[in-house]
């Protein structure tokens, strides 16, 4: 059977961020990862993506604009008929680079915010990057891009989300997505202080539903609800390397951001010799979780397996130590007392990415 094609390329270009956000998905491991691929490395794998049949590409990291030759990759991607979405904290912001941006190709712009304010970015981000946020989402509505405000959702912010829709109406902007957060690289070092209770939850999801219904047709307002307060798992990334690939900065092909953390898998890099579309067809790692040959009960013989598929493998090797076991975040999971467990083991001290830990 051949392997599903992808439509979404999520080009992780650099993993260098001027911030320090407690909730980062990258490796807590910096020192590790420092690699980068080359422009000519990166233009080849959009041209690989796009004969895969991939329609669209986020440039992401750490943070995108790091990278010198980001205009280079974006003006190639347009070209090869891919939509572009630069995924960015806004730092450092420079408008005439955003300029630069939009006409090579550039659709879309994702700016995150930590928060309703000021000092939300302080308290979680560790900077004052405030005002450039704001002057890098304004720049991207002024250009006419597509504009997406991007924040993730914890204990600490939850309660900020009112303020948070009023900034994404101010700005302008198509979407808002609040995510919640996702336990994954510094995220999961911080789980005990980010986790929410119920009742936070709960106002919050009520507040978001509210404006998606008063925004419809001006505004669409997503809100992710975490794993760890669902019944069922997520649809991670749409099942395991199905429909989005993910090359990180040194090259390396995975299904999603985390998956190198699960240590039993060997993950390829692209080369001269070895295409992005031979790793997607022949790839064992990628292929491990395809499907659901490879699940155990009761996901097996359970009707969601074509809905979740089997929820996240990350997670599960994570909290279980073994990336073929069910998602603890289902209920349905026999070891889901990893999940109700961590909701009553609050912490209070933030380990900030590339800064030393602090209360």
């Amino acid at each position: 059977m051949s392997a599903p094609r992808p439509y979404t390329l999520i080009a992780e270009v650099t993993y260098r961020c001027p911030l320090h956000c407690v909730y980062c998905s990258n490796p807590t491991s910096y020192k590790d990862h420092a690699t980068e691929m080359s422009t000519d490395d990166w233009l080849r794998v959009l041209d690989q993506a796009a004969k895969l049949g991939v329609v669209q590409t986020h440039f992401t990291g750490g943070e995108p604009l790091a990278r010198s030759d980001l205009e280079a990759l974006v003006e190639r991607a347009h070209a090869r008929g891919m939509y572009t979405n630069l995924v960015t904290s806004g730092v450092p912001f420079d408008r005439a680079r955003l300029e630069g941006l939009a006409a090579r190709g550039l659709d879309h712009v994702q700016v995150s915010f930590q928060g309703d304010g000021a000092e939300a970015s302080r308290s979680f981000a560790d900077s004052d990057a405030w005002d450039q946020k704001l002057a890098a989402a304004r720049a991207a509505h002024d250009l006419d891009l597509a504009l997406t405000v991007n924040v993730v959702l914890h204990r600490g912010n939850l309660d900020q989300i009112p303020g948070v829709i009023a900034l994404a109406e101010d700005l302008g902007a198509e979407r808002l997505e609040l995510a919640n957060v996702q336990f994954h690289g510094f995220a999961y070092e911080n789980r005990g202080a980010l986790l929410p209770t119920s009742e936070q939850l709960d106002r919050a999801r009520d507040v978001a539903l509210a404006a998606k219904e008063r925004l419809r047709g001006k505004m669409d307002v997503l809100f992710v609800k975490p794993d760890h307060f669902s019944t069922y798992p997520r649809a991670c990334m749409d099942g395991w390397a199905r429909r989005f690939v993910q090359v990180i900065p040194d090259g390396t092909v995975v299904p999603c951001h985390a998956a190198t953390t699960i240590t039993s898998l060997s993950f390829e890099r692209v080369s001269a010799s070895r295409s992005l579309e031979d790793i997607w067809e022949t790839s064992p790692a990628l292929a491990a979780f395809r499907g659901d040959a490879w699940m155990p009960d009761p996901c097996r013989t359970c009707e969601r397996k074509s809905v979740d598929f089997g929820g996240c493998r990350c997670q599960a090797f994570a909290l279980l130590g073994d990336a073929s076991l069910t998602d603890p975040a289902c209920s349905l999971s026999p070891h889901h007392d990893k999940i109700t467990r961590a909701r009553s083991e609050p912490t209070r001290h933030f380990l900030f990415r590339g800064r030393p830990n602090r209360p």
